[in-house]
């Protein structure tokens, strides 16, 4: 006893008309944002005052320059960072830091030797060079 389903005569919705999308007023630009709350720091012990950083005894060992590097800061045995120091000395009595890019070194006779025959070095790379001049 199959019963027939009637077929219901109600139209297939259509889709709404769309409207316009009405503007929203813009947000006011003056209005701040409370800022991100941070993880708390860990508490480092408090420092002495007066207390001074340590220099790192690596930086401190004085080292033997070559004769080449000699030429500019001497044949005394000195730390890294007085020899730095001379070969800046020497490169500021000389003018030798390039007047457009201050990064870069022009190596007169003495620095061209101990930067291995380059005429122009940066800064960074001076160090590099620097290091293989010292034992």
């Amino acid at each position: 006893m199959a019963t027939a389903k009637k077929a219901s005569k109600k139209p297939a919705k259509k889709p709404a008309a769309k409207k316009p999308a009405a503007k929203k007023p813009a947000a006011k630009k003056s209005a701040k944002k409370a800022p991100a709350k941070k993880a708390p720091a860990k508490k480092a012990a408090p420092k002495k005052s007066g207390a001074k950083r340590k220099p790192n005894a690596a930086f401190m060992k004085a080292m033997t320059p070559s004769a080449t590097l000699g030429a500019v800061v001497g044949t005394s045995p000195l730390p890294r960072t007085e020899v730095t120091k001379k070969i800046w000395d020497y490169i500021k009595k000389n003018r030798l830091q390039d007047a457009v890019n201050r990064r870069l070194i022009n190596a007169d006779d003495k620095l061209r030797a101990v930067f291995g025959g380059k005429s122009k070095v940066s800064m960074f790379e001076m160090t590099k060079l620097v290091s293989n001049h010292l034992k």
